[in-house]
């Protein structure tokens, strides 16, 4: 056989992707879908596979070096083409003394096939059989997801479509189902794995296969033989132990060796991971790492003190809660948060502390919407919330004010003005606060946005809510008039500049000019970020909206 060039196959839209570790030099012998190097972009981290058993020959790359689709990486010779070459050698040398176990080897992975004819006909097996490799699908743009349950094990016999195992990712869980019935082979992720698109579960032995002590057997003697054949070389080989084991060599200009992940995590704390020293395997930066970076700097005293920002304690940040020993006061029990909240609660504090927060309060008349809501639902026969019609006025009046329908860039020197409007509403869930989008209010009418909030909704209790229905928002709505309450200050969910807080309506005596009429009151909170949008503006956005909900006729306006 012929010299396999091997290239870097298909990475999606990733160019100059850079190599953080070489696990091949020369002459190494590798199996067939042995990883030879990782190479890990902004997102995600990919090992490259030998397409076939043999030995490298000619590399090409080395650690540092950026590649793209294409890239020639180095030439597999296949374990026949070995063979002829030791057969060449001269007679006393060093390889020679290897000879004699190829050719047995060979022999026996030659001799399989003759067996395999010998064996009933494989004819007789189901259509379809054959060894199935599971991968992650399609996540969104989420990645590092962890693994938070594993419902299979090796040797289960699953359904097509059964669950395999569960992901859950910063505000949804999601399961990975089987693409056929099969037997799960080769689990290669457990509890705590994290886990991206395309990522390698297990492989399934389809039906087709049959078991294999049945005596039943297709294409599994030559993928069991060939592997024996360059295994001992392998795993005896000095030089492959040793390149997979060594630290990663750092080529000039060489990104630091970290994970997606990591570098998130780096970047969203502003972190030059050049200066933070990894504690992983081969000197690999983790998570963990960067906070003890972090804190480290946090509880250093500034060199050059900054009068305007003075710093209590003498530290450079905001000093923590001391902790207590509650139990020195009676039983307590130690509840662990769930993710959700947990994410939800560093989401909202990061908004409280870099969002100057103001809240204008004030009431809208619904009694006319309402009269209005309930005569419709039961015309329509269909269940019309409050929600849709807030929804539909506060989209309109954005269309009066833009500002409330813009970011503040990063810089701080420029708006973002949106041409979209995508609003979201918060949903209370067992598992904590979800913020579900519904895009394109302009364009939508009340039944449409009903239909779509019912749906939004029932996904976000049964934890299935996709990324994508999640992000994009231009506003937000938090409701608690199921619940009670007059007004509050629902906390800006940035980069959005404002949200809207709509507490439960109440009959009140409202005087007309000539006498008091009892009147549905609806209590508003609009919450703002103060660097966007000043008071004066948000009194009118108030006032504009209590207009439209007293009297919707004017949407036709």
């Amino acid at each position: 056989m012929a010299n396999i060039d091997v290239k870097v196959p298909d990475i999606g839209d990733s160019h100059d992707v850079p190599v953080i570790e070489l696990l091949v030099k020369d002459g190494d012998l590798v199996e067939k879908d042995q990883p030879l190097l990782v190479l890990e972009s902004d997102k995600a981290t990919m090992e490259v596979p030998a397409p076939a058993a043999g030995t490298v020959r000619g590399l090409q790359v080395k650690v540092g070096d950026k590649l793209n689709a294409g890239s020639a990486i180095c030439q597999l010779e296949s374990a026949e083409g070995a063979a002829k070459t030791e057969a060449k050698a001269p007679v006393g040398a060093a390889s020679a003394t290897k000879a004699p176990p190829a050719p047995e080897k060979k022999i026996a992975a030659e001799a399989a096939p003759a067996k395999k004819a010998e064996a009933p006909a494989p004819a007789a097996a189901p259509a379809g059989g054959g060894s199935l490799e599971v991968r992650i699908p399609d996540l969104g743009d989420s990645h590092d997801v962890p693994v938070i349950e594993l419902l299979v094990q090796d040797g289960d016999t699953v359904e097509k479509d059964q669950p395999l195992l569960v992901l859950e990712s910063d505000k949804a869980t999601m399961e990975v189902p089987a693409p056929s019935a099969g037997t799960v082979r080769a689990l290669k992720v457990k509890l705590g794995d994290k886990l991206s698109k395309g990522d390698v579960v297990c492989s399934l032995e389809q039906t087709g296969i049959g078991n294999r002590e049945s005596g039943i057997v297709q294409d599994a003697p030559e993928k069991r033989v060939e592997p024996e054949a360059v295994k001992e070389p392998v795993s005896a080989s000095p030089p492959q132990k040793i390149a997979s084991e060594a630290a990663p060599t750092k080529a000039a200009g060489d990104v630091p060796y970290a994970g997606p992940a990591t570098r998130q995590f780096a970047r969203k704390l502003g972190v030059d991971l050049a200066q933070v020293k990894g504690s992983g395997p081969r000197g690999r930066i983790v998570i963990e790492d960067v906070q003890g970076f972090v804190k480290s700097r946090l509880t250093a005293a500034p060199t050059i003190p900054d009068s305007r920002f003075p710093i209590p304690g003498g530290s450079s940040g905001i000093p923590p809660i001391p902790a207590q020993d509650f139990s020195l006061y009676g039983e307590i029990e130690n509840k662990p948060l769930a993710r959700i909240r947990k994410i939800s609660a560093a989401h909202l504090q990061r908004s409280w502390l870099n969002v100057p927060h103001v809240t204008q309060n004030d009431e809208a008349d619904i009694t006319e919407l309402e009269a209005f809501r309930k005569s419709q639902g039961e015309e329509l026969n269909l269940k019309l919330t409050l929600l849709p019609f807030i929804m539909k006025a506060v989209a309109a009046v954005m269309k009066q004010y833009p500002e409330f329908n813009s970011s503040l860039s990063p810089d701080g020197e420029s708006l973002l003005m949106k041409k979209y409007c995508h609003i979201g509403f918060a949903a209370d869930t067992p598992n904590g606060l979800v913020v579900p989008v519904v895009r394109d209010v302009w364009s939508k009418g009340i039944v449409q946005l009903s239909n779509e909030c019912g749906e939004l909704a029932k996904k976000a209790r049964d934890g299935k809510l996709k990324p994508d229905e999640m992000k994009g928002g231009c506003f937000s709505i938090s409701s608690l008039g199921g619940i009670g309450g007059s007004h509050f200050t629902p906390i800006v969910n940035a980069p959005e500049v404002a949200i809207l807080g709509v507490s439960r309506s109440q009959m009140k005596p409202i005087w007309n000019g000539k006498e008091f009429q009892p009147r549905l009151m609806c209590p508003l909170s609009l919450s703002y970020d103060h660097r966007v949008i000043d008071g004066a503006a948000a009194a009118r956005f108030v006032v504009a909206l209590g207009k439209l909900m007293a009297d919707m006729r004017r949407l036709a306006l």
